[in-house]
């Protein structure tokens, strides 16, 4: 897989913008099949930032109705990457 297929986009939220500033931390929704390893690998290729931990999430679809027919929304994988001390990514600085 390559790097740019792993990392799909940034999120950014209140939530993560407060966990950013306090543990250092940014999220990006990933491929559903990527490990932590991966993950890791393609933050740093991409970003050329040292990563030094990562947390991913499960984070099922909702159920949607449209009048009588029922649907779903596709289930998607979130990742908290940690960056060691003192590195930042510039895509968040300058949001």
């Amino acid at each position: 897989m390559n790097h740019y297929d792993v990392l799909i986009r940034p999120l950014l939220t209140e939530k993560i913008t407060a966990i950013r500033e306090i543990k250092n931390s940014v999220a990006f929704a990933v491929d559903r099949r990527a490990t932590r390893i991966d993950i890791r690998r393609a933050v740093e290729k991409v970003f050329s930032v040292k990563v030094d931990s990562v947390n991913v999430a499960n984070v099922k679809g909702k159920k949607k109705r449209q009048g009588r027919y029922l649907g779903k929304r596709a289930d998607w994988r979130k990742a908290f990457v940690t960056l060691k001390k003192g590195e930042k990514i510039e895509l968040y600085e300058s949001a």
